[in-house]
């Protein structure tokens, strides 16, 4: 009898398709191809905002949990990072010319309720968009550098500067996903929620697409 698949494996694959979805949607495709513009970055920075606001305020109000606290991690924190990229992107008013969108708005509720209420609900957003950032989220970042001529400043968020391995990192993070406290119906939940993460992010991206295409109009 085979031994059974580790956690982090089987979220792996079962998520890979909505992982794939989400990152061929038509506006980051674009921008990934260069079609995209410099404003079409802005504007995907700014929802990030919203979104990462609510994540690591919930983190805060999760670090006293026994399982969520495993997980998180000072060295992620991408808010300041995100903040600095808005200023320079948008100008020092920027809090006063953002919004969220209606997908983002519903993401961040969906964040705040597993946040306040459901480790394994946390986590699997915890799990969705860091381990993303510190994968693909590494080659978005110089893609954007060399496409609008960055350096450091607006692109940020794609720096984690107090992680020198991201390999390392997320095998660890992989390895705390396998030591998890979670019976097979929990994993189940987590896996769920994971793909809603995924879905929200594609959703959000078809968002952008339709603000885009109404200012065209």
């Amino acid at each position: 009898m085979s031994d059974p698949i580790p956690f982090s494996a089987a979220l792996r694959e079962r998520s890979s398709r909505s992982h794939s979805s989400s990152e061929h949607a038509g506006f980051m495709a674009d921008l990934m191809k260069g079609e995209g513009t410099r404003e079409d970055y802005i504007a995907l920075v700014v929802q990030h905002w919203f979104i990462y606001e609510a994540l690591e305020r919930t983190a805060g109000q999760m670090r006293n949990d026994p399982v969520a606290a495993v997980f998180i991690s000072d060295k992620l924190t991408r808010l300041p990072a995100l903040e600095a990229d808005l200023e320079f992107l948008v100008g020092p008013d920027w809090r006063e010319r953002i919004e969220p969108l209606p997908t983002t708005r519903r993401y961040v509720d969906r964040i705040n309720e597993v946040g306040a209420t459901w480790a394994g609900g946390f986590v699997a957003h915890h799990y969705t968009r860091y381990l993303g950032d510190l994968s693909g989220g590494q080659f978005i970042g110089r893609l954007m550098a060399r496409r609008f001529g960055f350096e450091t400043n607006g692109i940020g968020f794609y720096l984690f500067e107090d992680i020198a391995d991201p390999k390392a990192f997320k095998d660890v993070y992989r390895e705390q996903l396998d030591a998890a406290p979670w019976d097979a119906a929990e994993q189940e939940r987590v896996i769920d929620e994971v793909l809603l993460a995924y879905r929200f992010n594609t959703e959000l991206f078809e968002d952008l697409a339709a603000a885009k295409a109404a200012k065209v109009a």
